[in-house]
């Protein structure tokens, strides 16, 4: 370990020794500020990491053992009474520290080589985009849509690069591009810009214009995964504001169609989830339930349902839920083949939640044929499974909804039946 650490050693030493005469010679850096900075985007090497807090050193010292650690670290160490050195354990014949002047040195070196390195490339993003907003006032064609990309990628992988893009009216001049004429490859690109950027109220409402709405309707149903769940998010955006287009929005089928189709796509699940929070978001509004229901939204979902992990099912299963508020939408359950046994099979298996939420698709469906929900719930374990509930440690309305369903059950079925079906051993029957 030793001569590993002293091969590191000799390379940094090198290292320093290329860099004397140039830039950082005549600067101070403060070194606590570069750790701060630079700790989370890059890998420090270990021979610079304190053996006790696993976190760079600013004040190495050296124990007698020969072993490196931050002073502070050591010295509460010591403090506590150990006579020994934290890393071999060897017991410490003189329990005084040396400060490790050359590692010291050569922290400080690294950290700001790095530093400077990381500052100078944050000057060249920011210098890149403020470039680029310029040239879009002045580009067309195929150059506007090679520039709305080059800043899409940098607005994505920058932070700094959305600060300068919001400081220095961005905004307004990439959302100015959306108009009932820009063509789908510039309005994907603008698209992909603000929604990483922090909107004012003002600029949400203007991008809330009709027009820009149906024409990013029609980019969501027309363009990459990457598109659609950019186009899903800036919908998502709007929902929450609250305003006089709300209604508008979530009542156009285009944008439902889109919305099934992206929930649809297996091969992303990044884009499922995305598209089924705004579904979630949009069947808060009454208006639009009917809609959702008429263009087949309960079985298209119910048929993602064996495929979503337990965020996306829970997810899928609201939506179910509160399209089973409407008459059209309980009809649609009750015509879905196997509804029935496959959300029976979901209680208690996935989170309480959605325990709670299947027992209320369930009774939606019982409500309107309950001789034939009873029979089918029956016969898939339902008895046995609200048996499970009730004695669980749910929460009390779950446990009153088990029950009362139970009774339900019971009426269609003799009491010697029920039992039966339970499965139940004679001590519980």
């Amino acid at each position: 370990m030793q001569m590993m650490a002293q091969v590191k050693i000799d390379a940094f030493m090198c290292l320093e020794t290329k860099m004397k005469g140039g830039v950082l010679s005549n600067e101070k850096l403060d070194l606590k500020v570069m750790i701060e900075e630079l700790e989370s985007n890059i890998e420090v090497p270990s021979v610079f990491i304190c053996p006790i807090s696993l976190e760079p050193m600013q004040e190495p010292v050296t124990l007698c053992t020969g072993q490196t650690y931050e002073r502070s670290n050591i010295l509460k160490w010591l403090s506590l009474g150990h006579k020994t050195c934290p890393t071999t354990m060897q017991e410490l014949w003189d329990d005084s520290v040396t400060p490790n002047k050359t590692l010291s040195h050569l922290i400080l070196t690294w950290f700001s080589h790095k530093y400077l390195d990381l500052k100078k490339k944050l000057e060249d993003v920011q210098g890149r985009v403020l470039e680029l907003l310029d040239m879009l006032k002045k580009v067309k064609g195929q150059a506007r849509v090679k520039a709305l990309k080059d800043l899409r990628r940098i607005v994505t992988s920058h932070v700094c690069a959305r600060k300068v893009v919001e400081e220095n009216g961005g905004i307004g001049l990439v959302s100015s591009l959306l108009g009932p004429f820009t063509s789908h490859a510039v309005g994907s690109e603008a698209i992909g810009i603000i929604v990483n950027l922090d909107l004012s109220l003002e600029l949400k409402r203007n991008l809330m214009h009709p027009a820009k709405v149906s024409l990013v309707v029609d980019i969501m149903n027309e363009g990459t995964i990457e598109t659609k769940m950019n186009c899903a998010k800036l919908f998502q955006i709007f929902l929450m504001e609250g305003n006089d287009y709300e209604t508008e929005i979530v009542s156009s089928l285009s944008l439902l169609v889109g919305l099934l189709r992206l929930v649809r796509d297996k091969k992303n699940p990044s884009g499922v989830l995305t598209g089924l929070i705004l579904l979630k978001s949009i069947c808060s509004h009454e208006s639009v339930r009917t809609s959702l229901v008429s263009i087949g939204a309960v079985p298209q979902m119910i048929k993602l349902l064996p495929n979503l992990n337990n965020e996306c099912l829970e997810i899928a299963l609201h939506i179910l839920e509160v399209l089973s508020t409407i008459p059209e939408g309980r009809l649609a359950l009750k015509e879905c083949p196997n509804i029935i046994p496959y959300v029976v099979k979901l209680l208690m298996r996935v989170s309480e939640s959605c325990t709670q939420i299947a027992l209320s698709i369930l009774w939606a469906i019982y409500k309107l044929a309950p001789e034939e929900c009873a029979a089918q719930a029956v016969e898939a374990g339902l008895a046995a499974k609200l048996l499970l509930v009730i004695q669980s440690g749910c929460n009390p309305v779950l446990k009153q909804m088990s029950s009362e369903f139970l009774k339900m059950c019971s009426l269609n079925y003799s009491a010697s039946i029920l039992i039966s079906k339970c499965m139940l051993t004679t001590t519980i029957q």
